[in-house]
């Protein structure tokens, strides 16, 4: 298979949870295994991700897997039949008290919901496929007129055009998956629904608690997170631009450049991007992508995301498998095309720290010496991420012996983490041994050029502060391995 920057995300479920086909998708690409708290029972997590790390450590391949929590997702009750039609002009109440609805009324999981609207407001069900204007609101009960009608079933989703709901991002069902999130070890937790940095710090301070290492992602979807995107990218580890529930509420015009500039700002600020949702939604039914589709993504990848996603299209489509092919083949593509703009990254660029330095350093001098890789010897995975935020096109290797950090390193952009055993203290049987790691993998050949980046003393997290550019071979040759 060939080498791939960007990295695929995909959602598990009843489609991708066999031995088979897991271990296929993993063959085809698959970097991070997504479990969605929003469905599944905690057992069948369990299983999932049991799966997920039996199938990596058989390949020897890591996969990081992604804990996602179902954040206030405000929904409506249940029908008598499962559904019903609303007609254009029609009344409608959505009632916190009724138990069971019917083409008058419906009920809400949401008990504050009223006091949150206001007569005017216009309320987006299913992903805004239904539209109801608040007339006025009576008690527990929002009394509406059906704007935009059709058919509605049990448990859609209901927004408020605009946003501004008062939910909180970690409802009770989120502190307890927190919990099972840390008890599964999962490489990355995602924050649904985040309004400010505070609700990030909470959701750390709670995986922090349980015993959890997982680096924190913060979805964007409601408007307030977007106007406080800088303090959420200050407070979180990555974002994750959630476009669904973003396009109800800031409108689906707004959501391309919305994209664009959300994933540059995350390069600046040194965090990861997910791009999400509807990436290849005909895959679903259909054994390959629309034109529309395979754009979405080289646009994504083209704009430099870490990570693109994939949800229904592996959890419950027909094509699981087909669908991360088609993908890993639509980045390849993209990233082929892609031309670097390193010297304008780094034009005036003020670096404050020795190892910062060192990682923008090899960055620049690989590009420029056309080396045929970077090896990052990295204890926190600090070096590598730095390195991965300005696309040089060169593949960077991350050498770790840390599993937490291998497996979180499964989503930066450009890296391939590689666990190895801390068994040296001089740094020369490190570099020699990196060598060796890449010479037996076939990354390299003899006379190569590569790039080598190592702290002293070894072992101490963020210590790098060498960097030192070799032929491959010479020290190989000239040299007997160190015992």
């Amino acid at each position: 298979m060939s080498l791939r920057h960007t990295k695929i995300v995909a959602t598990l479920g009843p489609a991708s949870s066999s031995l088979e086909v897991l271990g296929r998708m993993i063959d085809a690409g698959l970097d991070v295994a997504r479990l969605n708290f929003s469905h599944g029972s905690p057992d069948e997590h369990r299983a999932r991700a049991r799966l997920v790390r039996e199938l990596a450590l058989e390949r020897e391949r890591p996969v990081g897997l992604l804990g996602d929590l179902q954040g206030p997702k405000i929904r409506i009750g249940k029908f008598a039949h499962g559904k019903i039609t609303l007609e254009r002009g029609q009344k409608f109440v959505l009632d916190v008290h009724c138990p069971v609805g019917d083409e008058t009324r419906v009920g809400l999981d949401y008990p504050d919901l009223p006091r949150d609207v206001r007569p005017g407001d216009v309320l987006l069900l299913d992903d805004g496929k239904i539209r109801l204007q608040v007339d006025y609101v009576a008690g527990d009960r929002i009394h509406t007129t059906v704007l935009v009608g059709g058919v509605l079933s049990d448990h859609k989703g209901i927004n408020r055009q605009g946003g501004g709901l008062s939910a909180p991002a970690l409802t009770a069902k989120d502190m307890e998956d927190i919990r099972l999130a840390a008890e599964l070890d999962v490489d990355f937790l995602a924050v649904s629904f985040p309004k400010n940095a505070a609700d990030i710090y909470m959701a750390r301070q709670l995986m922090r608690a349980a015993g959890g290492h997982a680096l924190i992602i913060a979805k964007i979807e409601r408007i307030e997170a977007v106007q406080n995107l800088e303090e959420i990218l200050q407070a979180s580890d990555g974002i994750m631009v959630a476009r669904g529930d973003l396009a109800v509420e800031v409108g689906d015009a707004a959501v391309p450049a919305l994209q664009k500039k959300m994933l540059r700002l995350a390069r600046e600020h040194k965090r990861l991007a997910i791009t999400a949702t509807q990436m290849m939604e005909s895959m679903i039914e259909s054994p390959v992508p629309t034109r529309a589709e395979v754009s979405d993504v080289a646009n994504a990848v083209l704009d430099g995301t870490d990570a693109v996603m994939l949800s229904a299209e592996t959890a419950s489509g027909r094509y699981p498998v087909e669908t991360v092919e088609a993908m890993h083949r639509v980045c390849l593509e993209a990233e082929r095309s892609q031309e670097s703009s390193l010297d304008r990254e780094l034009l005036d660029r003020v670096f404050t720290r020795i190892d910062e330095a060192i990682a923008m350093s090899a960055i620049w001098t690989g590009w420029h010496l056309r080396v045929k890789a970077i090896a990052a010897m990295t204890q926190t995975g600090a070096t590598a991420l730095w390195m991965s935020r300005i696309n040089s096109g060169v593949p960077i290797f991350a050498l770790t012996p840390d599993a937490h950090t291998r497996n979180q390193m499964t989503l930066y952009r450009q890296v391939t983490p590689i666990l190895v055993s801390q068994v040296h203290q001089d740094r020369d049987e490190m570099l020699w041994e990196a060598e060796k790691i890449l010479l037996e993998r076939g990354i390299v050949a003899y006379d190569d050029l590569i790039a080598l980046t190592i702290g002293e003393p070894i072992g101490v997290p963020g210590g790098t502060n060498t960097l030192k550019i070799v032929r491959v071979g010479q020290t190989l040759r000239a040299a007997v391995p160190p015992v």
